[in-house]
This record gives structure tokens, C-alpha cells and sequence, in this order.
């Protein structure tokens, strides 16, 4: 009778390997050591002494400025002292910051459905979903091949630049307006909705659409009775779950100069009015918390209804 020992060891000699597994961490080890020799990183440059005494500073110096004068911390004061700040440019600043944010998804939500069906493979060949089961000639599969490369491509393109150096180009020809972010962060996100637009599209259940053609419905018909009906609600969820990251995005190309609450953290860090600067990413956290959960409430409702 072998013993446990024995017993484990066959286990373990029979247990399932997989090359792809071992080979991930190996790669991903290697690639660990090269960040931290790469990234010329020392333990030595933490100083975990210094670091505390400057943390204990910027503790100090993001207090609201009444409270540094006053010595003890007092709500009243400290309420009052948002408030003013609020009224001033804070407000100003929150509205257009997430008036650039709706401008942008639906911006990015409209270029992104129109562009999806122009990249759905299933949409463009012939032999597709809704279109004729005849084989098309050689000449035809060459210019949908073009076509489908054409749009991806454009699509890759507008999604590979981040949405602060589109808003640095834009800014050269729109100056300093909310246009550069609106823009910026439209092309980037329809990118993003237009890729997922069309991969949803290919993954469809074909039934529907080949009913309707069966039934003598035309191209445009089947792409809005059968295809646009499926494809609507994955297509919300996508919408919304990116008019987060707008809302976000927003505030961070402010730092460029555009008006929101960006460029009020800019303009206080520079001036070294640290409780201001601190303020302003509050309200900017909060704004992205609002957006949130107003996001996960329509998904929630909508995947409740799917």
C-alpha cells in the first residue's frame, strides 16, 4: 500500500501542465527584474524618514488656509471657506467640466454607431448577414477586404492616441476652448465605441436578420428591424460605462489649459495654494463618483430589462 507521501507525489506527477501558463510567468518574472533594473529604481531614494516629514508638510499646507491662520480646525470656517471657493470659479468650472463630458460621448456615440456596421464584417461582404447567400467575385472580396482594413484602421488610428495629445494638436487649431476636449475626446472614444460596435455586431445571432430577408426585407431594412434591435443595449452599456471615463478625462485636460476644473487644480498648484489645489480634486472625485453611480444605475436597469 504506498503511503500518502507516495500518493502525493503521483498527483502530482499526473496533474495537468500547461506550456502557455509556465511560460506567461517566466515571461512576466523577466519582465518584472527589467522594470526595476530599467526603471533605474532604489530603495535608497525612498528615504522613508524624509518622505514622512515631507508628507507631515503637505498635510499641513492642504488644510484650507483660514484653518492654518485660526490654529484649531473649525467647520463653520472651513464650510464657508468652500463655499466661497465653490462660488467663485468652482462651480463655473464643475458645469463646463461636465457639459464637456455629455458633448463628447455624444459626439463619439454618434461617429461610433455610424462607424460599427461600416466595420462589421458581416454587415459588408456580400455573403454576409444580410446580404445575398451568391458567392461574390474576386474583384468584390478584394474592395469589401479594403473597405473593412480602411475602417478598422481609421478606428485603430482614432483609439491609439490618447486623448491628451489629440486635445495638445486640437488646441493649435481651436485655442483655448472647450473644443479641444470635446473633440479629443470624442475621436478617442469612437474608436473605442466603433470597435466594440462592430465585434458586437459579428457576434450576433444571424436568425433574425436571415428572416427577414427571407421575407423579401432590403439591406437597410434587415440592419434596422433585426441587427440594431440586438445590438442596442450592449451598445448603451458601452456608452455609458465610457461617459465615465469623459466625465474623468475632462477634468485631467484641464491641465492643458482648457477651462474646467482641471486647469483650476493647475493654476493652484503652481501657486503653491495646495488646500485650493486639494479642493478642486475633491470636487472633481466627486463629480466622477456622481457619474458613476448615475452609469451603474442605467446598466443595472438596462441588463435587468435585456
Amino acid at each position: 500500500m504506498r503511503t500518502s507521501a507516495e500518493e502525493i507525489a503521483a498527483l502530482k506527477r499526473s496533474r495537468p501542465r500547461n506550456r502557455f501558463v509556465s511560460v506567461s510567468l517566466v515571461v512576466f518574472t523577466l519582465l518584472a527584474v527589467y522594470a526595476w533594473f530599467g526603471g533605474d529604481l532604489h530603495l535608497a531614494e525612498f528615504d522613508l524618514d524624509r518622505r514622512l516629514a515631507n508628507a507631515a508638510r503637505f498635510g499641513e499646507a492642504i488644510r484650507p488656509y483660514p484653518i492654518q491662520e485660526l490654529g484649531v480646525w473649525d467647520w463653520a470656517t472651513a464650510v464657508a471657506w468652500m463655499g466661497d471657493l465653490l462660488a467663485g470659479d468652482g462651480w463655473q468650472a464643475l458645469q463646463r467640466t461636465l457639459a464637456i463630458s455629455i458633448a463628447a460621448i455624444v459626439l463619439a456615440a454618434v461617429i461610433g454607431a455610424i462607424a460599427a456596421p461600416l466595420g462589421a464584417r458581416n454587415i459588408v461582404r456580400r455573403d454576409g448577414l444580410i446580404n445575398s447567400p451568391r458567392r461574390p467575385s474576386r474583384r468584390v472580396r478584394i474592395a469589401e477586404t479594403a473597405w473593412l482594413t480602411a475602417i478598422r484602421g481609421l478606428l485603430i488610428f482614432l483609439r491609439a492616441i490618447p486623448e491628451y495629445i489629440w486635445a495638445f494638436l486640437l488646441i493649435k487649431i481651436f485655442g483655448f476652448t472647450s473644443w479641444p476636449a470635446v473633440l479629443a475626446l470624442a475621436l478617442h472614444n469612437a474608436g473605442i465605441l466603433g470597435k466594440l460596435g462592430s465585434e458586437t455586431i459579428e457576434d450576433i445571432e444571424p436568425a433574425r436578420a436571415e428572416a427577414l430577408r427571407a421575407l423579401g426585407a432590403t439591406r437597410v431594412h434587415t440592419l434596422i428591424g433585426a441587427v440594431t434591435p440586438e445590438v442596442l443595449p450592449r451598445f448603451l452599456l458601452y456608452f455609458f460605462y465610457r461617459w465615465e471615463t469623459c466625465v474623468r478625462e475632462a477634468t485631467v485636460l484641464g491641465m492643458l489649459g482648457v477651462m474646467s476644473l482641471g486647469s483650476l487644480i493647475r493654476d493652484a498648484r503652481a501657486a503653491n495654494f495646495y488646500d485650493e489645489m486639494i479642493f478642486y480634486v475633491l470636487l472633481g472625485s466627486l463629480l466622477v463618483l456622481a457619474g458613476d453611480l448615475l452609469s451603474a444605475g442605467v446598466r443595472a436597469s438596462m441588463r435587468k430589462a435585456a
